[in-house]
């Protein structure tokens, strides 16, 4: 039997799923690019990543997280935490190799990502940009599977109301991804 490392003053027990599915992160301090990989092994739960920027502004990120769960995501929804926005103007990329159209929220807190599909054990590669007031950035991770009875038009459907108008929230799983600065 696996036993848990107990930290004084952290209690994980209930938000640690696996300790061998790691989440990274890289930092070019010249082009203000943050990048970052790692995989996702449950549907069941949204996924609340934390990351500590070299410095708070404006900040490119290229994410890209692999599919180790059964089912395909459809559609992926990030919602920014309080200090941190997404931007969508003409400076910068919002763009997915999977999905074919994205949706934001006008207050710029819900990016949705959607028509496309990840498959169980591809990588979904993801590039936006941010503005965060401070250096810690949390962004919340949903993703849309189809349900196994739900017929393509009721899918699309949801997919698309879920677009726009939010998934529901689910169980969250904290994750805190370790920035390295490479440039």
């Amino acid at each position: 039997m696996e036993t848990m490392q107990v930290t004084t003053g952290l209690d994980v027990a209930n938000r640690v799923r696996a300790r061998d599915i790691q989440m990274a992160a890289g930092a070019d301090l010249s082009r203000r690019v943050l990048m970052i990989s790692g995989a996702i092994d449950v549907n069941s739960h949204d996924i609340s990543v934390t990351f500590e920027l070299p410095a708070p502004g404006r900040w490119e990120i290229v994410k890209s997280e692999s599919n180790l769960t059964d089912e395909p995501w459809l559609a992926w929804q990030m919602v920014a935490g309080d200090d941190t926005s997404f931007i969508d103007d003409s400076d910068a990329m919002v763009v997915s190799r999977q999905y074919a159209n994205t949706f934001m929220t006008p207050d710029r807190k819900r990016l949705t990502f959607y028509d496309g599909e990840v498959r169980p054990g591809e990588a979904v590669l993801k590039w936006f940009t941010i503005e965060c007031r401070r250096r810690r950035a949390i962004i919340s991770h949903a993703r849309f599977a189809p349900r196994p009875q739900s017929s393509p038009e009721e899918t699309k459907g949801q997919i698309e109301q879920a677009a726009v108008a939010g998934m529901p929230p689910k169980p969250v799983i904290e994750t805190i991804i370790p920035v390295t600065v490479v440039g």
